[in-house]
């Protein structure tokens, strides 16, 4: 192509120049928003991911569970239902309260979070359960592909404990010498 011999901002039209001085004002003081992805620990190491998907440090705590009832095998459990996350870029990052469901589903998709929950929940299995063979189970992209895991029943006596037995629990706590049965005291 020959030249014309005019500017790069008369070459490219006189609305691109203002628009390409912006890109490098913005690129220069830390440019778009980058998604930072780093573990938070909640109770042991690798049980947590912190995203930081929005300015000032918000984003997702997402909780990493696993799942061991298959003998030999231990895989993530997923729960779409992420803590928000509050100065994910500071010193002393925390959560609190929940995100959106719709923002994990867009954390989950994107390919450098994936790869950290793999790292993260693989790293979880040794610990829990060194000798499993560990099996990646993507987390859901979408409402549809959750999957919503039942408890198991609670039983009765599990609920309701024993009134005698806890009186003679209090009792020694107290110091005191435990009722007699049958006899309860007030």
């Amino acid at each position: 192509m020959a030249s014309t011999g005019k500017g790069w901002g008369e070459r490219l039209g006189l609305g691109a120049a203002p628009l390409l001085l912006s890109g490098l004002l913005l690129s220069a003081c830390g440019g778009p928003l980058v998604w930072r992805v780093y573990p938070l620990n909640r109770q042991q190491p690798h049980d947590g991911l912190a995203v930081v998907n929005q300015p000032d440090g918000y984003g997702l705590h997402i909780w990493i569970e696993t799942d061991t009832r298959q003998p030999g095998i231990c895989r993530p459990r997923w729960s779409p239902d992420p803590a928000r996350l509050f100065n994910g870029n500071g010193s002393a990052p925390f959560s609190s309260g929940l995100a959106s469901r719709q923002e994990f589903f867009q954390a989950v998709g994107r390919w450098d979070v994936s790869r950290r929950l793999r790292q993260e929940s693989e790293a979880l299995c040794k610990t829990r359960a060194a000798q499993a063979k560990f099996e990646w189970k993507a987390p859901p992209r979408r409402e549809a592909e959750v999957v919503h895991e039942a408890l198991p029943p609670l039983g009765e006596t599990e609920l309701i404990p024993d009134a005698n037995a806890l009186r003679q629990e209090e009792q020694k706590m107290l110091g005191g010498p435990p009722p007699e049965p049958g006899n309860p005291q007030p």
